[in-house]
């Protein structure tokens, strides 16, 4: 860059002010939120956001220096929004890790549920489980639904990874077991409307942004 692009030693301070008083005001909103989904909280989350990029260009171009902080955008994580403003279908895909942490609880887990359908007189259900933690696995998702198996892991002898849902926009709710084969191979990023991820990578804060085109993405 030349010289004469850089700014100034004065607008890099309004920069740094800028993020200052930016601060406050998320502080502010976070401190009289009135939910979850509180409209102040995004937009105060989005000001500072825009704040420390400013800053931390004019800070980079002025003197070649970084921020310690990066507060990820929409861009980082999806393409611009491509999809119908009035979607008439929409698509739901989820993806949820876990660590099989404690192999023998989840085998005692799955054991129970075969004891209680052999009880229902389903002969030889108990036998399928053994000491197979695969055939252990196909017992707990087959009796639970994925919501209850996230909210009671440890229990199953599971520890959560990363998860993420993603709502996307279609043009029309497909023929019945057209995508069966293939469920997860026509996910596109462009037609998004909102994402929601977990990961550890976010010290578990539960702050989301939205993007002009209404996507939302939690952040850390």
């Amino acid at each position: 860059m030349s010289d004469a692009a850089q700014p100034t030693a004065a607008e890099v301070r309004a920069a740094a002010e800028a993020v200052k008083a930016a601060l406050d005001r998320h502080l502010a909103a976070v401190e009289n939120r009135t939910g979850d989904d509180d409209p102040a909280v995004y937009a105060a989350f989005n000001d500072l956001a825009a704040a420390a990029e400013a800053y931390d260009e004019r800070l980079y171009d002025r003197y070649d220096e970084v921020t310690p902080f990066e507060i990820p955008g929409a861009e980082d994580s999806l393409p611009p929004y491509a999809g119908p403003a009035q979607p008439t279908a929409l698509s739901v895909l989820i993806r949820r890790d876990y660590a099989v942490a404690e192999p023998q609880r989840l085998l005692a887990q799955a054991q129970r549920i075969a004891d209680a359908e052999r009880d229902d007189e389903t002969p030889g259900a108990a036998a399928a489980v053994g000491s197979s933690v695969h055939a252990a696995v196909g017992v707990l998702f087959g009796e639970y639904e994925p919501d209850e198996i996230a909210s009671r892991h440890k229990e199953f002898g599971l520890d959560e990874g990363d998860s993420t849902l993603w709502v996307a926009a279609a043009d029309e709710l497909p023929e019945p077991g057209e995508w069966l084969s293939t469920p997860f191979d026509q996910a596109d990023p462009s037609r998004v409307i909102c994402r929601f991820d977990v990961s550890a990578v976010f010290d578990e804060d539960e702050l989301y942004e939205e993007d002009p085109s209404g996507r939302s993405h939690e952040l850390p």
